[in-house]
């Protein structure tokens, strides 16, 4: 049985390698184990240890509380409350379209980042 720690923290390691735009094969590489083993770790099936969890937040260029943030959140939280507002948005960057959209999107210079960012605004209040 999964420990929703383990899930959580796997989320985020996906989450994270997903957003610098890094393989499942090359985070393998760099940290020494197979493609398989980091798919086991981000579905929560593995558990990561101690030692491990820090060579992949190296790899990835974050520190280690990054993996945990928000795992409060993600407890029974009343909806419409923050935490529940924060738990459904790491569930929408759980989702491939819209974490190559969110990368997408900060590769846009900032001036040209920031017009989109109104335009979108103006078209989802028309909506």
């Amino acid at each position: 049985m999964r420990h929703p720690v383990d899930v959580h923290v796997g989320k985020r390691v996906r989450h994270r390698r997903w957003m610098v735009g890094m393989t499942q094969q090359q985070l393998g590489d760099i940290v020494g184990i197979k493609f398989q083993q980091i798919q086991k770790y981000e579905t929560g099936m593995n558990r990561i240890s101690a030692s491990r969890l820090w060579d992949i937040a190296q790899a990835l260029d974050v520190s280690i509380s990054f993996f945990f943030e928000g795992f409060d959140s993600e407890s029974e939280a009343p909806a419409g409350t923050n935490a529940a507002v924060e738990a459904q948005r790491g569930d929408l960057l759980a989702d491939k379209e819209a974490l190559e959209l969110v990368r997408s999107y900060y590769s846009i210079p900032e001036a040209q980042r920031r017009r989109l960012f109104d335009l979108a605004r103006v078209l989802s209040d028309v909506a």
